[in-house]
């Protein structure tokens, strides 16, 4: 046989119906036959056939059976079957496709229609090896086409994971950029990621901004809060990394993050459809230094005109910088560090904020 063409074994008693297909297939296909189920089962012990054309009404094992025992074996249960039938009842088609086999064909057939769907079929059947490949098990890959071919939900939902995955890497990699230069604050971002989720969990367990809550997305927001000291990227290592506390010109250059990271999200907001994840970034890299009072930058926001999740991040980003060590300051134990928030409220930060804080602070502590 041609190696390089693909197998089909062709199953009829008929003899003349092997013949007549065989002249059909041989150009474009190596063929095989068998004139019964005892005869393919033969066959099979030697070769791993593409496709299996099987006559239904057979003698001895009719096709129904047939299939049963090749879906029983583990080595033969992938192989295609296409039913060759001279009945056209639904129920006997239903029964037939219950068992396993991939489609139905009456005869006498038609040359051309034969040939193209053996062609489909075949090509579908590549197409899932491929797949299978690329995946590693059949078993995955069985799992992965039936979703594909009847869960069209699902496929959805795997992509918009993917989407998120790629977002949260992209949104990762700009904030350790951040990190790596800011050496003193390493782990800052991870930190207050932590802090803002528990914040976040303990308002939406609250009464309160029930109308802003309900237009958030919740997984984009702890992404995007990442991104808030992304402004630091175009401060000076000589105040960035200064060995002590910043002078009035120094802190009136630090200042400047706030306002540059808007600007530096804005631009990617610009080159970019999929912008829905930057727009919680941006809002979180301008207002995070806002102060309650209206003292705070860089637009000098108060009260309620300060994002909520601006206001969150706030609470998180000052308890972290309190409980850290820096140049100038040694590291606040965690119960200074609530005390000076508890200070703080109705001034610096939201005073329902700064109650919901209180309410979870132990887990801060974790």
């Amino acid at each position: 046989m041609d190696d390089e063409k693909k197998l089909i074994i062709l199953v009829d008693d008929n003899l003349a119906n092997l013949q007549a297909g065989t002249n059909v297939l041989e150009e474009k296909y190596a063929v095989a036959t068998a004139p019964s189920a005892a005869k393919l089962f033969n066959l099979l012990e030697n070769n791993n056939p593409d496709l299996i054309l099987l006559d239904i009404e057979m003698p001895e094992m009719n096709g129904f059976e047939t299939i049963k025992a090749l879906k029983a074996k583990p080595e033969t249960r992938n192989i295609p079957v296409i039913f060759l039938t001279g009945k056209t009842e639904s129920d006997n088609e239903l029964g037939g496709l219950s068992l396993g086999a991939i489609d139905y064909i009456t005869k006498p057939f038609q040359p051309p229609l034969l040939l193209k769907r053996i062609e489909v079929h075949l090509l579908m059947e590549e197409q899932r090896k491929t797949l299978e490949a690329q995946r590693g098990t059949l078993e995955k890959q069985a799992v992965e086409l039936k979703n594909f071919n009847n869960n069209l939900q699902k496929m959805v939902e795997e992509k918009t994971k993917n989407v998120l995955d790629l977002q949260d890497v992209l949104l990762k990699t700009m904030a350790e950029m951040v990190e790596y230069r800011d050496d003193i604050t390493g782990g800052h971002i991870e930190r207050t990621q932590r802090w803002v989720k528990i914040l976040l969990d303990q308002l939406e367990k609250s009464e309160f901004y029930q109308t802003e809550k309900n237009d958030w997305d919740v997984e984009l927001l702890l992404q995007s809060c990442q991104l808030h000291d992304v402004g630091k990227i175009s401060i000076g290592d000589n105040i960035l990394k200064k060995p002590g506390k910043l002078d009035v010109d120094e802190f009136e250059e630090m200042k400047k993050h706030t306002a540059v990271g808007e600007e530096i999200i804005g631009r990617i907001e610009e080159l970019t459809k999929e912008s829905d994840f930057l727009k919680y970034a941006k809002i979180f890299a301008a207002s995070h230094h806002e102060k309650w009072d209206g003292t705070g930058y860089h637009k000098g926001l108060k009260g309620n005109d300060i994002p909520l999740f601006g206001r969150i991040m706030a609470i998180a980003d000052v308890y972290d910088a309190l409980i850290s060590v820096r140049p100038y300051k040694e590291a606040f134990s965690h119960e200074e560090a609530v005390k000076i928030i508890l200070e703080e409220r109705g001034k610096q930060f939201d005073p329902v904020l700064v109650d919901l804080f209180l309410e979870v602070s132990k887990e801060f502590n974790l």
